[in-house]
């Protein structure tokens, strides 16, 4: 689970890597064999059991610094990865996180280029709200509408969901479900994991080459193999 991929001095949430970094993270990846993929993409290898060797690389909010710093780097080693698009902010910024520095987001021609380069678009929500508690009518909005605008941007289904903050209850696993997305992932083991809460492993700025091997002998441990 990434971010942002950029040379930002000031990251109060620790959500940014650098384009140096990042590049060291897929070469220690490539080194090992391992081939970063989309999430639908390691989802369908999952379940024809030929998932061994793949690393599903996500990238939550939509920065643009994504089609300038991130898709070079996977082009590179012939990786691909899901980027989650906050669906009502395209070409906006990052106004939900009111103690950083604000940061533009993808527009709607770079979701376009992105989705034709063979990046798997997903949905972050409508407007990046915590969705514990929300009302019914307020996550079908957050689910749906999101869904039926990027569908329109990249004009192929949008099968993905991220959830906010990587929070959820029941009830946003049971509105992504029946928004008619294909999964839905967000950050911590929880009790009710299934295919609409997939956990994944956090990775920053300072994530080299022993704790990445680290956090792979973890998720081993936990039936979570990379």
């Amino acid at each position: 689970m990434y971010h942002s991929v950029d040379s930002d001095e000031q990251d109060p949430y620790l959500l940014t890597v650098s384009p140096e970094r990042f590049a060291r993270q897929m070469d220690w990846l490539n080194r090992r064999k391992l081939r970063g993929v989309a999430m639908s993409e390691l989802l369908r290898a999952h379940a024809d059991g030929d998932a061994a060797g793949l690393v599903g690389l996500t990238f939550d909010d939509g920065y643009a610094d994504f089609p300038r710093e991130v898709v070079p780097v996977l082009r590179r080693h012939g990786f691909t990865a899901t980027a989650y698009v906050v669906a009502g902010r395209m070409g906006g910024h990052n106004a939900w996180d009111a103690d950083a520095p604000r940061k533009p987001l993808v527009t709607i021609a770079q979701v376009r280029a992105m989705a034709s380069a063979g990046v798997e678009i997903g949905s972050h929500s409508l407007s990046h709200r915590r969705m514990p508690g929300l009302p019914a009518e307020e996550l079908a909005l957050e689910t749906r509408r999101s869904k039926e605008l990027l569908e329109s941007v990249v004009e192929a289904p949008v099968a993905g969901f991220c959830y906010p903050y990587g929070l959820f209850d029941d009830a946003a696993m049971g509105a992504v479900r029946e928004a008619g997305y294909g999964y839905g992932v967000g950050i911590c083991h929880h009790s009710g994991t299934s295919r609409w809460a997939l956990p994944r492993c956090y990775v920053g700025q300072r994530d080299g080459g022993l704790r990445l091997r680290a956090k792979r002998v973890r998720h081993t441990v936990r039936g979570l193999g990379w």
